[in-house]
């Protein structure tokens, strides 16, 4: 339980000082660039718990599993983390921390919508529960900063897409958690290493010169500012955030259950605020401070939802009682049925 509890807290600070710490790099670095330096380091320090993994299951990967990291390597750091390294730059660092924190609510609709699956009544009200808190955040009566904000809710709805596609596809796949994040990283790096090196082709670059909002996407740079006046930020971004951050919560599941360690993202919407006030001195708004509690309540009655369906699950029961109740039902009708058929065809 000790380490349950210390893995959970540790990948919670990681996660709500990500955007600080990539709001304080913004300055030095273009953002795509960082985005590639933090998952190619990233990757690489999971690098060696995932082939562990591998070999514990005595698994290799193969071509399918490679088509599989392309997609969801596309999709969450291409799409996903580039919309939301972007989002950084345009907003505060406590309101995309919040903003990003809602992907699970996305990942629900994305699991009823692609997956098909049944969404409990706690996640029913959790979704509007979450819904109703961003909306008094982005508060679209006002609205002053369409771009950040538009940038920060498709990158978590983006990321709940990534979730529900990596998850079936480890199903699919048999590939664990920490191996799918790892080798989508990795790909993901690969595949935005490629994009960023055809933004130095004269004719591309060209092209791209001539459209206002590509503008700023010419020449990506790869290593420029790497150096040792740097380097501390860069390792706490790539080594303590973005890998270290991700391996204790998956270690946290490991030791737990996946209900115990989202505590990790219920807490971080709370917590990252506080810390951008305290470090980079960002003034929390009365309606940001509301959306955070009303969030926070979504994601206490997702926790406890999802605990409810784990406990029943564990003892053996229906995970959706209700629906069993029926079912139930329906099959002591089909027996009263049947019986009084064979009673008739006796008579």
């Amino acid at each position: 339980m000790r380490k349950t509890v210390g893995y959970i807290s540790f990948s919670t600070l990681m996660f709500s000082l990500m955007e600080i710490a990539l709001k304080m790099a913004g300055g030095a670095f273009d953002p795509i660039q960082l985005n590639l330096i933090r998952f190619a380091v990233g990757g690489l320090v999971l690098l060696p718990i995932a082939l562990n993994s591998l070999k514990k299951q005595q698994r290799k990967l193969n071509w399918k599993d490679l088509r599989l990291f392309g997609i969801t390597g596309f999709i969450c750091v291409i799409i996903s983390m580039t919309l939301y390294q972007l989002a950084i730059v345009y907003s505060p660092a406590a309101t995309v921390a919040v903003l990003f924190s809602c992907n699970p609510v996305f990942a629900l609709i994305f699991s009823y919508l692609i997956l098909h699956e049944r969404l409990g009544r706690a996640n029913l009200i959790s979704v509007v529960v979450s819904v109703i808190g961003l909306l008094v955040i982005v508060n679209p009566a006002h609205l002053t900063n369409v771009v950040g904000l538009t940038l920060g809710v498709t990158s978590a709805l983006t990321f709940g897409l990534y979730s529900i596609i990596s998850r079936y596809g480890s199903q699919k796949r048999d590939l664990n958690g920490i191996v799918m994040t790892c080798f989508t990283f990795l790909t993901g790096t690969v595949e935005l290493l490629a994009i960023v090196l055809l933004t130095h082709v004269s004719a591309i670059g060209r092209s791209m010169g001539q459209v206002s909002y590509l503008k700023q996407f010419v020449n990506i740079p790869v290593f420029e500012n790497i150096s040792w006046q740097y380097l501390p930020l860069l390792f706490f971004i790539g080594v303590c955030v973005t890998g270290g951050g991700f391996a204790f919560y998956f270690l946290a599941m490991e030791t737990s259950d996946v209900s115990t360690a989202s505590l990790v993202f219920f807490i971080k919407p709370a917590l990252a605020p506080v810390l951008a006030a305290l470090i980079l001195s960002e003034q929390i708004t009365l309606p940001t401070i509301i959306g955070i509690v009303i969030i926070l309540m979504g994601s206490v009655i997702t926790f406890i939802g999802n605990r409810s369906k784990s406990i029943r699950s564990e003892m053996g029961q229906p995970v959706y009682p209700e629906k069993e109740d029926q079912t139930d039902s329906n099959d002591l009708i089909g027996k009263v049925e049947s019986f009084n058929s064979s009673v008739e065809d006796e008579d």
